[in-house]
């Protein structure tokens, strides 16, 4: 049977200039029955890349430039990418419109919510209130703190449980959320963990980290199998 080809957006190598990836999103979408292929940062080829790909992975990787989302950086934001928020934005320009499944993990979920309209955290420990740690430590694939899945959400409709344990490392996340998505769950100290878009056949994205944890717990590789379920 022929596989789905999923595009997965690359990682940017600053000092080397170059891209490059990390095993686990290859290998997790290759364990759920998909191609996966690394995406150029080649904005001529966005048609090209709707008529191979079934379906986009968004992946980790630099802070979102301020800028897309109207604010000037503080001095807390990390490095930025211009590349890789160029090429992603127009592939998820397209991905939108014609209706072809998106994943978005870590900077994919903050990237998808900037697009469509909302906002973010540049920097979580000095602008957000917290209670708990989204920046752990190695290793990366175990549990480090809970989510609260929303009833009756996809993620809740898939998964049948209303509490996850997820890994995270991450220093930016969702300040305020697009109009176009919904929450699916929220940490324990209410930063938004996981979205949906209602109108889209399937747009969903999530702030920790699959790829790092999928070979050892059951419902992050659902997620993903779910995802390229979709993408078929």
């Amino acid at each position: 049977m022929k596989k789905t080809v999923i595009g997965v957006t690359p990682l940017f190598d600053d000092e080397r200039n170059s891209i490059w990836m990390i095993p686990g999103y290859m290998d997790m979408l290759t364990s759920c029955g998909a191609l996966p292929i690394i995406l150029p940062f080649d904005n001529g080829s966005i048609n090209e890349m709707l008529e191979i790909c079934s379906g986009f992975l968004f992946t980790g990787g630099h802070d979102l430039a301020p800028a897309l989302y109207s604010e000037e950086p503080i001095v807390q934001c990390g490095k930025v990418c211009p590349k890789k928020d160029n090429i992603e934005r127009q592939i998820f320009e397209a991905a939108y419109t014609n209706d072809i499944p998106v994943f978005g993990i870590c900077r994919g979920i903050q990237f998808i919510n900037v697009m469509l309209g909302g906002t973010l955290y540049q920097d979580i420990p000095t602008q957000m209130d917290i209670s708990i740690s989204h920046k752990m430590i190695p290793p990366y694939d175990r549990k480090w703190h809970n989510v609260n899945i929303i009833n009756n959400t996809p993620l809740y409709n898939l998964l049948k449980t209303d509490l996850l344990a997820v890994n995270s490392y991450h220093h930016q996340g969702i300040k305020s959320l697009s109009q176009k998505v919904l929450p699916m769950a929220y940490s324990e100290d209410g930063l938004v963990e996981a979205i949906y878009c209602p109108d889209k056949k399937y747009i969903w994205a999530v702030q920790w980290h699959p790829e790092l944890s999928w070979k050892n717990d059951k419902a992050q590789y659902r997620i993903i199998e779910n995802f390229v379920e979709h993408c078929k």
